[in-house]
């Protein structure tokens, strides 16, 4: 039987251990937002598919992170050239089976379906984004806000990033100690996924299969999180804990689930904020 937790760990493992995360890349060269959206729909993929697609549009340069099947393409009036090869990327779906009692159990499993970059289309020129231009010496106003909106208590002071659990508090250098805004914004959401763990918000918890590696775990979701709101935002993710690659590479290599574990976490967190920010627009409004 096919194990695609094991082929999705298979895969970013190859790429950890080659030198590369997977999730940090120079994206604001790869296309406007840079998260990686379906081409017709503009709904952004979510978990693992994240950086499965990123090192898809990496090792290929893509322009851009624009996806969509075989028959989207076909239904946008344009046609897949031939020779080009799909990307797998996963759906999570369940099936009924009947336990020993005669009820019926929902069991949970994974399941890929191919999509193709709009590069590898004819055709579809009018879904090609061009890539945004970000000065990060700036301030970025976007993120200034989204960080406001979500009600973190944050202090500037020291020279060190982290979030205290009991104070439930975070505390990051000042803006003027990073050599650039990408690096204090990548630090600010890197916090504030770690954050979101608290009991009172995702209250993200491993389990005893983590025991152990639960702390490379959550720095894993909290590396990833931020990886995925920085592409946001435009600019780039800096690993905050190159330390902790080592750590990762055993983690997923003992755990053929972790990965995309800690990647629908990181999903989890990231919807949790944008949550806070559409309530605070709502009632602003």
């Amino acid at each position: 039987m096919r194990n695609v937790h094991k082929e999705v760990s298979d895969k970013i493992l190859a790429a950890m251990e080659s030198g590369t995360l997977p999730w940090i890349k120079p994206w604001s060269s790869q296309g406007s937002g840079t998260m990686p959206r379906n081409a017709i729909t503009g709904r952004a993929y979510s978990g693992a598919n994240i950086p499965l697609l990123w090192i898809a549009a990496d090792e290929k340069g893509y322009a851009s992170n624009r996806w969509l099947t075989y028959k989207q393409a076909q239904e946008a009036g344009g046609n897949v050239r031939k020779g080009e090869k799909s990307t797998s990327i996963i759906y999570a779906s369940t099936f009924e089976r009947e336990n020993d009692k005669g009820e019926k159990d929902r069991i949970p499993f994974l399941k890929t379906f191919a999509v193709f970059a709009v590069e590898q289309c004819d055709g579809l020129d009018h879904l090609q984004e061009k890539p945004a231009i970000i000065n990060q010496q700036e301030r970025n106003d976007a993120c200034e806000a989204f960080i406001k909106t979500t009600g973190a208590s944050i202090a500037h002071a020291g020279g060190r990033a982290y979030y205290q659990h009991k104070a439930d508090s975070i505390t990051l250098p000042p803006y003027e100690s990073f050599t650039d805004a990408g690096g204090y914004y990548a630090t600010a959401l890197h916090e504030l996924v770690h954050w979101t763990g608290h009991e009172t918000r995702c209250n993200r918890q491993f389990g005893k299969r983590f025991g152990d590696n639960a702390y490379a775990a959550e720095e894993l979701v909290a590396e990833l999180g931020a990886a995925f709101m920085c592409a946001e935002f435009g600019f780039d993710a800096v690993t905050q804990h190159a330390a902790y690659v080592q750590n990762w590479i055993a983690l997923l290599k003992s755990d053929s689930r972790a990965f995309i574990t800690a990647a629908s976490k990181a999903s989890v967190s990231v919807e949790f904020l944008r949550g806070l920010a559409i309530k605070e627009d709502q009632l602003a409004a």
